[in-house]
Formats: structure tokens, sequence, C-alpha cells
């Protein structure tokens, strides 16, 4: 039976090197959350036997994000690496891939499936042990490199939450200073939504492809304002400004994939990466993210991302909870 308490495991100040940067054909800069969920699916799958938990969601927080890309300019291009010649002594071809060093702080939902959490000494063991485990993988195509030094906050911990909603409040506090400085990175379908709707009203042939470019973008406007000089003369002066629908870090994100395809049967497929798994071909699905300092969130659970899957609609997708539990003033 698995247990209901809420737990939620702390694996702080992790070093990427060498994190993909294009997060989707359309995005680049910070992961994909899908990359981080698939790196947390790959750790509760290798669990050790003596280990029985499961994860039901992760959350990041990015303290340091480093680009590898040429500075100085608008303009920026990746550093790419340099391939040897072909058999016929000619340069190969270069596949543009985007890096960046990365320094965040994973916190993955987790719920007992018959482990004794209870004990202050067994969740010490499970947070250290998968936090050794971590530094062994690849997360979001980076390698995980050693922690600089064994400091109080770079020790990974296994969090119990009480039941009294007081000390709960008093540990999320606890944790909430841990993760300073540096930013969660929240859903927020919401303002993508109701921009969509704002659009509509202004141009009936507006879509939500339209607003969600709306929202990506700075939009400088110019302002025409009436002015009266000392003289008493009144003259019209142009304003320009830039329009925010929203306030707020926003930026594009994927936020999963949908099919394009019917499911194919495993092995009708050629050169699919399994042969003995269904294939179906899928394209990025697009949303708005936010970023937001940990110390404004009111629960662990704002920051989390968990799969929302519709099979029926070939909708594969990461969703988030913090526009619920948040107001627009926050």
């Amino acid at each position: 039976m698995i247990d209901s308490k809420p737990h939620l495991l702390v694996l702080p100040r992790l070093r990427i090197q060498n994190a993909n940067a294009i997060s989707s054909s359309m995005t680049w800069g910070f992961p994909a959350m899908s990359a981080f969920m698939g790196a947390v699916q790959a750790l509760e799958r290798n669990l050790p036997d003596d280990i029985r938990i499961v994860f039901n969601g992760v959350g990041v927080v990015c303290h340091h994000i480093e680009p590898q890309v040429t500075k100085g300019g608008f303009t920026r291009a990746f550093h790419l690496t340099r391939n040897p010649v072909d058999k016929t002594g000619s340069t190969a071809a270069i596949v543009e891939e985007g890096r960046a060093h990365l320094d965040v702080t994973l916190l993955i939902g987790v719920e007992s499936d018959g482990d004794d959490l209870g004990s202050v000494e067994r969740r010490r063991d499970i947070a250290q042990r998968l936090f050794e485990q971590v530094h062994g993988m690849r997360l979001a195509g980076g390698s995980v490199m050693p922690p600089l030094s064994d400091a109080t906050r770079q020790r990974p911990e296994l969090i119990t939450f009480d039941a009294d909603e007081e000390r709960r409040d008093k540990q999320w506090r606890r944790l909430k200073r841990r993760l300073l400085p540096g930013f969660a990175l929240v859903l927020r379908d919401d303002y993508l939504n109701e921009h969509t709707v704002t659009l509509k009203a202004e141009d009936d042939s507006a879509t939500t492809l339209d607003a969600w470019l709306d929202l990506c973008r700075l939009n400088h406007e110019c302002r025409i304002e009436t002015q009266q000089d000392k003289e008493g003369q009144t003259k019209d002066v142009a304003k320009w400004e830039i329009r925010r629908p929203y306030p707020g870090w926003l930026v594009p994100i994927p936020v999963g994939y949908g099919a394009i395809s019917d499911l194919f049967a495993p092995g009708d497929v050629a050169n699919a990466r399994d042969p003995a798994v269904p294939f179906q071909f899928v394209e990025s699905l697009y949303s708005i993210g936010e970023w937001v300092s940990p110390h404004r969130l009111r629960s662990p659970d704002a920051l989390l991302w968990f799969v929302d899957n519709d099979l029926e609609r070939g909708i594969y997708r990461l969703t988030n909870d913090y526009a619920l539990t948040h107001s627009e003033n926050d």
C-alpha cells in the first residue's frame, strides 16, 4: 500500500556541465522540463532493491546558468565542436548542439511504497544514496559534476512534512531559505488562455499561436501625447514604451508532445529507437512559463511538475499547479 504522507526529496546544488540548451525547435536556453522528468523516471527505475518509494513529481530551482555562446553584440551563436575530417579529407558536417552549464536543485515528490520513512536515519540514508546515484547519471543531456564542498546547504534531504499546518509551513519556510538565491520554473497556461481570449475580442482571426508569440516578446509601441510648452502652445509628442500584458518573468517553454500520426505497432517503423514498443510521430507542445523566486511559493506543490497524458487524443505533456494555488497579486 502506498503511503499518502507528503515527502519531498531535495537534491541540492547539482552542477550540470554541457546540458542541452536547445529545448525545442523554437526555444533555447534552459532545458525542457521533460528532460528533468525523464532523468527522475530513470532514477526511479534504477532504485536499489531495498528502497521502496515512488516518485510523483519533480521541481527545479535554477541557481545559475551559463550558456555556451559567443558574448557581445545582439546576435549570439553557440560554441560548436570541431569534428574530424571525413574519409575524403573534407570538413565534416556540423549538427548544431547548444550547451549550457547549470547549477540546479531538484525537488522530487515521494510516496512510500512499503518503505518505512518515519525514521530520520532511514530518510537520511535514502537521500544520501540517491544523491550519490544522481552524480553518476546524465541530466538534461549534461554530466553531473562532483559537488564543490559538503556545506550544509549542499546536503541532500528527504523531508516528511508534518500533518499540522503550522509545523508544515515552518518546514517549508526553512526549505525555501535553502533554495535562495534561485528561481523556480512554473506553468502559466492561465495567462496563455486568458490572452487568447483578449486577442480574439480584438480580432476574431487571432489564434492561440498569436497569443503565445505576443507573450514571448517585448512589444515596443508608440503612444502620442499632447504636451504644452512654456509659451502655452501644444504639440504632439511620440512616446515609445514597452507593452507587457502581464507582470513577471515570462518565457516560452515546451511542455510535451502531441501526436501527428496514428500509433504504429512495434517494429512497423524502420530505425525506431526501441522496436519492442509502439511508435508514434509527434511534435512539440508549447505554453508559457514563469520564473518565480522560491520565497513567493506557498507550498512545495506549486513548483512540482507531473505527467498529464491524454492517450486517446495523443497528448503527452507535463503540467503544474502553480496557477491554482497562487493569486494574480503574488
